[in-house]
């Protein structure tokens, strides 16, 4: 889209993206100037200047060279890092995120971040300066997390970054050529890309399969040359592409087929209500919370635990109650999170709403970061399905069927009626203004965010009424 699409369809860039560009530049040049080593920067340059300074520092050896960029045949790169190994350069990239995804003990290397490395190793390569295929990251915890681009990924999957790199390469090719046609799908990520509006109408306009929640760019591709659309899937026999479990569109199984076939009927039926798709049952009190925190995963910190209480689900009882972090230390993190802890346990007997896991996973790690506020039983017995209710995986997901393209929070409450008070609500955006509020305290930045974070805890209270509403209407 940025070589061939028309430059006057693309959306804004959001200011949250601005902020990762900013914070990712703050973040390196920090890195560089911490360095104990020596290290010749070239940041000050750009374009074929800057690529001749790049060449000359090799050629002289120099150990460590910050903001290069090399180039060779078709191929043109600006690595963070090229440091001399004795025996030719190894290219590293210097990151405001985590080296790898996951958990510590089942951590994996990011495949972006690989294939990004593989292209400044294959140019290296190229011009016979590579000290080996094992370039490198440096992370916002300051590790190097080296990358073996030869090794294969993992036990289930065999292939290596390289092959993937190579795979990319081939087809980055054939799209700079044109000779392959890309073909955007509907995914949470893309909508913080300038060309989200841009795809979305080009989707709309095919009735796309990925306007359906769970069918992405991988199921779509495996259906599409029989089942063009969604219009297609709703009236076509499904059963004639199924052999007892199996379909013929490899990794989707019958049931699933099905499922997508009801979903798609749903779409495409002017007026089709949600529905239940099996009975739910819901712990009961007179007193409801419902919870949403705000979190800066560039800082790693939780700033904001915000409830909506009701009483005897009557809406006229409802308050908003916050719990917001003043400055960004480890002790107003601490305060905030011990208040909203005492909160909840002042308020028992009640029932917690949340929406996804998200509340859980952040108050686990705050648990284990302030053990005097709590322990890890009485966490895991907060959120107890007894007591507690994730609505998005335990309810929505397992449950129920709605006409929306996507099952999140904003889109099913916008569809119950509900309207969040900021123009351009969305978790990226209000990690941008909570990152305006640390460098101005503007009191309104702060008011913008109290007020999205009650919306977002008033929309899960719409959602469960909904989900409720559709149960009375069950026969």
């Amino acid at each position: 889209m940025d070589l061939f699409g028309d430059s006057t369809k693309r959306d804004r860039i959001s200011p949250f993206i601005r902020l990762l560009w900013e914070r990712g530049s703050t973040h390196e040049h920090q890195v560089i100037e911490e360095l104990t080593i020596p290290v010749l920067d070239l940041s000050d340059y750009a374009g074929d200047v800057k690529e001749q300074h790049t060449w000359e520092a090799m050629e002289r050896r120099e150990p460590l060279i910050y903001s290069g960029r090399i180039r060779v045949d078709d191929l043109l790169g600006e690595p963070d890092l090229l440091r001399w190994e004795g025996n030719g350069y190894v290219a590293g990239d210097i990151k405001s995120g985590a080296g790898e995804e996951g958990l510590d003990d089942d951590a994996t290397l990011k495949k972006h971040y690989g294939v990004q490395l593989a292209i400044y190793t294959d140019i290296l390569e190229r011009l016979g300066q590579c000290g080996s295929r094992k370039p490198f990251v440096w992370d916002i915890r300051k590790d190097e997390i080296s990358y073996d681009l030869d090794e294969p990924q993992g036990k289930r999957n065999p292939a290596t970054i390289w092959s993937l790199y190579q795979k990319t390469l081939a087809q980055a090719r054939l799209i700079v050529l044109r000779s392959e046609k890309t073909h955007p799908a509907y995914s949470a990520a893309c909508k913080l890309c300038h060309w989200y509006s841009a795809c979305l109408a080009e989707l709309e306009s095919a009735d796309d399969l990925t306007l359906l929640p769970d069918v992405g760019r991988t199921k779509r591709d495996v259906m599409v040359e029989q089942i063009p659309t969604l219009a297609d899937l709703a009236a076509t026999d499904v059963d004639s592409f199924i052999s007892g479990e199996k379909t013929v569109f490899p990794g989707i199984g019958s049931g699933t087929l099905h499922k997508l076939q009801a979903r798609a009927n749903l779409v495409k039926t002017p007026g089709a209500r949600p529905y239940l798709t099996t009975p739910i049952s819901l712990p009961s009190a007179e007193t409801e919370l419902f919870f949403d925190i705000e979190v800066d995963p560039m800082r790693g910190f939780c700033y904001l635990h915000g409830f909506v209480e009701r009483q005897q689900r009557d809406n006229n009882t409802e308050r908003y109650v916050p719990f917001f972090a003043d400055l960004v230390n480890a002790e107003e993190e601490q305060r905030a999170f011990s208040e909203a802890w005492q909160y909840i346990a002042d308020h028992q007997p009640c029932v917690v709403y949340y929406y996804s896991k998200y509340e859980r996973t952040i108050w686990r790690k705050l648990q284990s970061l302030y053990p005097d506020v709590c322990s890890k039983d009485d966490i895991e017995q907060l959120f107890d399905p007894s007591q507690s209710v994730d609505l998005y995986f335990d309810v929505v997901k397992k449950a129920t069927e709605w006409p929306t393209r996507d099952h999140s929070i904003k889109t099913l409450a916008k569809y119950l009626g509900f309207t969040w008070r900021d123009t351009h609500p969305s978790g990226a955006a209000s990690i941008e203004w909570f990152d305006r509020w640390v460098r101005t305290g503007d009191t309104a930045v702060k008011q913008r965010i109290l007020d999205y974070n009650e919306d977002d805890c008033v929309a899960t209270r719409i959602v469960l009424d909904g989900i409720q509403d559709i149960a009375r209407a069950s026969p």
